[in-house]
């Protein structure tokens, strides 16, 4: 019996999938503009860990303790000692932040002017107040969308490092002159929770910081998960699996017939005109990397391994198609 990710797609279909916007993350505006059932779309634009322990799962078992959380207004000075330790870093250096977009704005705020070398994440751009190749550069490493480390002798002003430790299994790379972005949103495969942080040059810079942010940013739900999150978390574990299931998943897209890179970190980029389009209605959302300058380039998340079977049966179909 056919499936949704193995049968043909209309033109109409195609038509009614909405453009990429500035970032990925959007399949439940796919799934309510193509009439599919948001639950059952598999998002591989957003690019999150797919071995990340189940959030819901620590929600649920903590039910009763999380429940005098919301309670009470939310304190991260504990969230951040946790975490500070888990890096290496001083705790005054650290600054738990409303997801990595908070992180990035923050910084922007605080700096002003920066560096943006294309292809770049977009969100810098956004709230930098100007921009200037002769300012310390903003730079996400492994970089975003191309996929690869910086050289070790690389230099920027401020470093995003959201997926800095499943590229290396390693928290940091550690350049204490400069400002350092991290997204536990992505390490851990909790968007609605929002939860990124910054780690300062100075506690001067931190305290800077943590002024410019609203009070009470970060929920107190977030913040009280943190340590459960930092107990399962396995950044070496993860970097090795993610690697393995990446060269595979590779693999399996070129046995189809796509052109593929590989990466440093957890996507491929899958060369294929209106891949995004193509995919979507059969339940499978991917990073059209259009609005990066790179036309015909969707960067995809290597898979779950419980939707492994499903996403490749979808690209089948896309490949079947277009023969």
């Amino acid at each position: 019996m056919a499936t949704i990710e193995d049968r043909a797609v209309t033109a109409a279909e195609v038509r009614s999938v909405p453009p990429v916007g500035g970032h990925g993350g959007d399949a439940v505006a796919v799934a309510l503009a193509l009439g599919l059932d948001p639950e059952l779309m598999i998002d591989l634009s957003a690019s999150m860990n797919p071995l990340a322990p189940d959030v819901s799962d620590l929600l649920v078992r903590d039910l009763v303790r999380l429940k005098g959380t919301l309670g009470r207004y939310p304190n991260p000075r504990g969230a951040e000692r946790l975490l500070s330790n888990a890096i290496g870093v001083d705790p005054d250096l650290l600054v738990l932040t409303n997801g990595g977009a908070e992180a990035i704005a923050l910084v922007a705020d605080e700096v002003q002017v920066g560096n943006v070398v294309e292809p770049e994440f977009s969100l810098y751009r956004r709230h930098l107040a100007g921009i200037d190749p002769d300012a310390p550069r903003w730079r996400s490493n492994p970089s975003n969308p191309l996929g690869r480390l910086a050289a070790p002798d690389d230099r920027a002003g401020v470093w995003d490092e959201a997926f800095y430790p499943l590229a290396t299994g390693s928290w940091t790379r550690g350049d204490a002159d400069a400002w350092r972005l991290g997204s536990l949103t992505k390490l851990w495969n909790c968007p609605g929770l929002r939860l990124g942080y910054v780690i300062a040059p100075n506690a001067d810079a931190a305290n800077r910081v943590r002024f410019r942010q609203p009070e009470w940013a970060v929920n107190g739900l977030a913040l009280d998960l943190i340590g459960d999150l930092l107990e399962r978390t396995d950044l070496v574990g993860w970097q090795v699996a993610l690697a393995s299931a990446g060269v595979e998943f590779a693999a399996a897209l070129r046995r189809l017939g796509f052109r593929v890179r590989t990466t440093d970190v957890n996507w491929v980029l899958v060369e294929h005109h209106d891949l995004r389009a193509s995919l979507a209605p059969r339940r499978v959302v991917v990073r059209d990397c259009t609005s990066f300058g790179m036309a015909d380039v969707s960067r995809v998340t290597v898979p779950s391994p419980e939707c492994t079977d499903r996403v490749l049966t979808a690209f089948a179909a896309v490949a079947e198609q277009c023969r």
